[in-house]
């Protein structure tokens, strides 16, 4: 529980309303006006050049709904542990650091103290790495966030019954209210469209002092339908999302918000493509994605994403793997599914058109694969247009004729030979290979040069 400040003491929270502020996607005039203070009063606070009165802290907490515990808890002593122990390196050895000096920086610098703070957590994570690739096997690997996330997502197969049950009821009530914006306002909140010079480069933005929901006017309509399905999400929804994230134990706040943010996806994607209906749907449709788009009004990612969480017990549909890249090959977004195999780093198989897709907007395309083991899938990709990304939705072959596009097509094309990765790939005559694989010897090419990028020995 923390400690309320004490009275004896100015309490100077700088950093912390700044991040507030932006948080909220206020400038300092906004929050100025609704505190009703100077914007140079604000400015002040958020440089440590003022101290924030009880009336201020009070008047935040009441303004934005804060709970006062976690406006008013203190950095100070947490910042002066944290920063000991980080002086402790070795590195630091023969520099002569009284306590007295260390909790004074921590009390009146706290910006400085963070930032000094993650440069040495990224000096350690750089060691780790470098440690990483000199040890052998045993050594402590680097944190890697998003992997965390998605190992935590994939462990439960990416389904969450009770959120699922919650946001199906939820879409219930916002049938009968006349949609979700009519709902909203029933709650008190109103939906306003605003011009991108207030949005602030935001797509949607809750201004909770005004109890309103702010979204940018450039948004389609199915855009808007997501942004606010999201907010809903995040609010209606938040008791739910709480109780999956504080079940487990993440090794780094970013993958606890990694995961928050992948479990208000699936329950807004839940919230406009209720369980059962869309089940019934896809199945009908022949999971067409397009089809689908059209009966739910949302987007075509959208769709794809309900299509890989369909995992309700005894009422499952095709088994998904699901994957979003960028331009680079980057993986934006992956959910496992459908014992496909993909590398842990980088983008897989060139001779995957999910690669090629990125610079065809709107197109779609079907491939047949065949991975070196003999397994054949599906791959259904396209790209997503000006943000360009591309994403794929892969699934066994042999769930090939519950989907429209397989039965549509006029013959089944041979499938394409690809590799998980080209270092774990050993077809030798592949011409789009970068690497040569683990455990292959490559032959010189002083007097003969072929029209394969590598050569390889017999042995």
């Amino acid at each position: 529980m923390a400690r309320p400040a004490s009275p004896s003491r100015p309490l100077y929270l700088g950093p912390r309303i700044k991040r507030l502020r932006r948080e909220l996607g206020l400038t300092q005039q906004a929050m100025a006006e609704d505190m009703a203070v100077s914007p140079s009063y604000i400015a002040l606070i958020e440089r440590n050049q003022r101290p924030l009165t009880a009336d201020m802290l009070l008047r935040l907490a009441r303004t934005y709904r804060l709970d006062m515990a976690d406006l008013a808890a203190e950095d100070r002593d947490d910042h002066a542990r944290r920063l000991t122990e980080a002086l402790r390196d070795p590195l630091f050895a023969e520099i002569d650091l009284p306590a007295l000096e260390v909790a004074d920086v921590a009390t009146s610098f706290p910006g400085m103290t963070e930032a000094l703070l993650r440069l040495h957590g990224a000096y350690v994570r750089a060691n780790q790495a470098l440690a990483e690739g000199r040890e052998s096997e045993g050594s402590t690997p680097v944190a890697d966030a998003a992997g965390e996330a998605r190992r935590f997502l994939s462990a439960r197969g990416h389904w969450f019954a009770t959120l699922d049950a919650k946001a199906e009821a939820l879409a219930g009530e916002i049938q009968a209210a006349g949609g979700a914006e009519p709902w909203l306002r029933q709650s008190g909140v109103r939906v306003r469209a605003m011009p991108a010079s207030v949005m602030m480069g935001a797509l949607a933005r809750y201004d909770r002092h005004n109890e309103q929901l702010l979204l940018d006017e450039c948004l389609g309509p199915q855009r808007r339908s997501w942004q606010v399905a999201l907010h809903l999400a995040y609010t209606a929804l938040r008791t739910e999302i709480a109780t999956v994230v504080r079940g487990e134990s993440f090794a780094s706040a970013t993958a606890a918000q990694l995961v928050r943010r992948a479990l208000a996806e699936f329950a807004a994607a839940a919230l406009l493509m209720p369980y059962d209906r869309f089940a019934r749907a896809a199945e009908a449709q022949g999971y067409d994605l397009d089809a689908l788009a059209g009966l739910f009004a949302v987007e075509w990612q959208n769709v794809a994403l309900r299509l890989a969480s369909l995992r309700k017990p005894g009422h499952e549909g095709v088994p998904f793997f699901l994957v979003e890249i960028d331009a680079a090959g980057n993986v934006v977004r992956r959910i496992d599914g459908a014992g496909f195999p993909f590398p842990a780093q980088g983008g897989g198989c060139p001779l995957w058109t999910l690669h090629r897709i990125v610079a065809r907007p709107g197109e779609t395309l079907v491939q047949d694969l065949e991975l070196p083991h003999g397994a054949t899938f599906v791959s259904i990709a396209r790209s997503l247009g000006p943000e360009g990304r591309a994403l794929a939705l892969v699934c066994a072959a042999e769930h090939g004729p519950r989907l429209a596009a397989i039965r549509s097509r006029p013959a089944s094309p041979p499938p394409t030979p690809i590799g998980v990765a080209c270092r774990l790939c050993q077809r030798a005559e592949c011409t789009a290979r970068a690497h040569p694989p683990l455990g292959r010897e490559i032959l010189p090419d002083d007097y003969r040069r072929a029209g394969v990028p590598f050569v390889f020995s017999e042995s």
